[in-house]
């Protein structure tokens, strides 16, 4: 593995026998799977054999290997030059090729990392079928991974401050492989505690993504790059998703898109040689270890009190999104053929919301670079606020008639713009110190919201819509609030940048 993440011999040899490692504990779990051709792939109640069981302590040996890895040689020099990372510096001017080659890897990793959580909508029938249980039952899966990428997004965006981005997508990816195991797990509990696992390794790597293209991209497209690596990322894995889902599933069953983390987690792990460290994080390490001052220029103002407000309506905004994402969105055809609207149109609409988060994540990104950063994120909010009033008052009309396309295009719109822009900027405006663990902490909101609306699913207490849309607007108006008081514009500044 080339690059400055592996810095000596303990580290190459320590990393490469934990991949290797995780790889076989993948692999042996494959027989058991492959024996179950002739009853359809179903595993439900068959006992563990040894081989399996050998194979976790693999991949729990393989990840602590990985890990230890990844970890600083002391021995090594403090910040060693990398090829590229002259070439991938925030204070260029101009968008090279090496920015454009970096942009092209990490939409690719994103698009793998978005895959994950986004198969679990393709996965839940099968669960219900093989297992006999409940839907409310099965939501602990979904609800088991959303814990999960809050918390990987916390825990994640620490390490990437305190031992580099690349380690953390390392990992990660290192975590995806062990994953895959879901596709062979006789008991449904042991997938949920694997869901959980997998969303820990899937909510890390997109807040660690931002801050990494922070710090590398060049000051006039550092804005509009963000938001389309990302928007591109969570769009195609989406698709990537459901293309796979129905190429494979009808010949494999449910169990190999949980298989897919293997050969995908590879790819992933391959990826990384391609992915330098921030030229900024190394400058930073470098001083801290030689106990030089470090120079901090924010945006804006950086007082204390406008900081916390400004996270506070980031963090208000992000839970907001989840709530809708996880919670409104699921429960608005039931609510809307119960007021007997066509839902017919609607619920082609809401299953094509990929597609349509396509030219919205370019639109997002030409705004958020040659208008406003700060504006973009505040008129996301307000358009999805309008798609849910507009879907309130469609609740509120009593036996109307008609297919709502209009009003759910709107609020799909804004979410998807929503979430384009909540994370860059975030990114753009904590400083080089916290700034992974800063963005990490709002997208683990953005997985809150899902939480708290996964968790109403499973204890059969959905609100009524009217009680959500409530809720949401009343959220989205603070947030954007905030924003507008306390949130900078870093146009052509990057906060807490080491030059």
């Amino acid at each position: 593995m080339p690059g400055n993440v592996l810095r000596g011999r303990r580290n190459l040899w320590a990393f490469t026998a934990g991949t290797i490692a995780v790889s076989l504990g993948v692999i042996l779990h494959l027989p058991m799977f492959i024996m179950a051709r002739d009853m359809g792939y179903r595993l439900a109640a068959m006992p563990m054999d040894p081989a399996m069981l050998w194979g976790m302590a693999l991949i729990v040996v393989g990840v602590g290997l990985a890990a230890y890895g990844l970890l600083p040689d002391p021995k090594a020099p403090l910040a060693p030059t990398m090829k590229g990372v002259s070439a991938l510096d925030w204070s260029q001017d101009r968008l090279t090729r090496a920015h454009l080659g970096l942009m092209v890897v990490l939409v690719v990793g994103l698009v793998i990392d978005v895959m994950k959580p986004a198969s679990l909508g393709f996965v839940v029938p099968g669960m219900i079928a093989e297992y006999g249980v409940s839907r409310a039952t099965v939501a602990w899966a979904p609800f088991s991974a959303l814990v999960g990428a809050a918390i990987g997004s916390v825990a994640w965006g620490v390490a990437a401050d305190l031992f580099g981005r690349r380690a953390s997508i390392l990992i990660a990816a290192m975590m995806f492989v062990g994953t895959s195991i879901c596709g062979a797990m006789p008991s449904f509990w042991w997938n949920v505690g694997m869901c959980f696992l997998m969303g820990a390794a899937a909510g890390g790597m997109l807040p660690v993504t931002y801050a990494l293209l922070a710090e590398v991209m060049p000051l006039k497209s550092r804005g509009w790059s963000l938001v389309l690596v990302g928007g591109l990322g969570a769009a195609g894995g989406y698709l990537l998703a459901s293309g796979l889902s129905a190429a494979l599933q009808p010949i494999f069953g449910w169990r190999i898109m949980w298989l897919l983390n293997l050969p995908t987690g590879l790819i992933l792990i391959f990826l990384g040689g391609f992915i330098p460290e921030s030229p900024s994080f190394l400058r930073l390490e470098s001083r801290t270890a030689r106990g030089a001052p470090t120079p901090i220029a924010a945006p804006g103002s950086n007082d204390q009190a406008g900081g916390a407000a400004r996270t506070f309506g980031l963090s208000v905004g992000a839970l907001t999104w989840g709530l809708i994402n996880f919670g409104l969105l699921l429960w608005l055809p039931a609510n809307l053929v119960a007021k007997g609207y066509d839902i017919g149109a609607t619920s082609r609409i809401l299953s094509q919301s990929a597609i349509l988060a396509l030219p919205t994540s370019v639109a997002a990104a030409v705004l958020y670079g040659r208008w406003s950063a700060k504006w973009s994120l505040v008129a996301s909010m307000a358009a999805t606020m309008a798609g849910v009033i507009g879907v309130l008052h469609l609740e509120q009309v009593r036996g109307a008639s008609g297919t709502p396309v209009l009003t759910i295009s709107l609020l799909i719109v804004g979410l998807n713009a929503l979430i384009a822009t909540v994370l860059p900027y975030a990114a753009e405006n904590y400083d080089l110190r916290i700034r992974a663990r800063g963005t990490g902490w709002v997208a683990a909101c953005t997985k809150s919201g899902g939480i708290v609306a996964q968790f109403m699913n499973i204890a059969g207490a959905v609100p009524p819509l009217a009680v959500t849309a409530g809720v949401v607007i009343i959220g989205l108006g603070l947030a954007s609030g905030l924003i507008i008081r306390f949130g900078g514009d870093p146009r052509g500044r990057l906060a807490g940048v080491i030059a």
